[in-house]
């Protein structure tokens, strides 16, 4: 995987954060050893940085650390959700929250956080236990689009018409229900953000271009 990001980075800036399948959750069960022992295989590879923040010309992309294991947090009471689901800590959302605000009226803000938050189209499942808490937190951070996954499904929608989110789908054969592999293009501009689905043609061993989703931005540029 880290041969893999490597070799993107050598064709644009490439921006990672663990998902739940990162996280060594059985290193401390229940958070009792503390968060440090469930995430040292991946920051081996790929930095000790969890919730990083990528600053390019206009453009934050800062991140929410949302896979954290077996925790009370993450947990339901849904015996499928174990380790699966994740959470938004109020530390994690304050933080991107005060570095949004701290940056000039113009610069195009993307949150993002691994699980997803809008409801899976094929699998209507949410990808944090208190999905409703989170997307509040989430309207409260003064970004223009919350960039997430997690549930092998592509997807795009608002949080409550407000808020513009991309879900990606998956780039290998575990995509949902057998479809093919893609990922979203998000443009944005003063007015609007639009999120373009380019779908794997394996035929021509290609991607090509599908719907696009066109919300107006509500968050204006100075």
């Amino acid at each position: 995987a880290r041969w893999y990001f490597e070799t993107l980075q050598a064709l644009a800036p490439v921006y990672v954060i663990p998902g739940n399948h990162d996280v060594q959750w059985w290193r401390s069960p229940l958070s009792l050893l503390g968060a440090t022992p469930k995430y040292v295989k991946y920051r081996a590879y790929f930095g000790n940085d969890l919730s990083p923040v990528l600053e390019l010309d206009g453009l934050v992309i800062a991140g929410l650390l949302s896979s954290h294991g077996v925790t009370p947090g993450s947990m339901t009471w849904n015996p499928n959700d174990t380790a699966v689901k994740g959470h938004l800590p109020r530390a994690e959302v304050e933080r991107v929250r005060a570095r949004f605000a701290a940056l000039p009226g113009g610069t195009v803000r993307l949150a993002v956080l691994h699980h997803n938050v809008l409801p899976g189209v094929l699998s209507h499942r949410w990808g944090l236990a208190r999905p409703h808490a989170a997307q509040r937190a989430l309207l409260s951070l003064g970004a223009d689009v919350i960039l997430c996954g997690h549930d092998h499904t592509e997807n795009a929608g608002q949080i409550e018409g407000q808020l513009a989110v991309s879900t990606a789908g998956t780039l290998s054969l575990r995509s949902r229900g057998g479809r093919p592999s893609t990922f979203n293009l998000v443009r944005v501009t003063a007015r609007e953000i639009s999120i373009q689905y380019f779908i794997y043609d394996r035929a021509g061993a290609t991607f090509r271009p599908g719907d696009t989703a066109i919300y107006a931005r509500t968050r204006r540029a100075d």
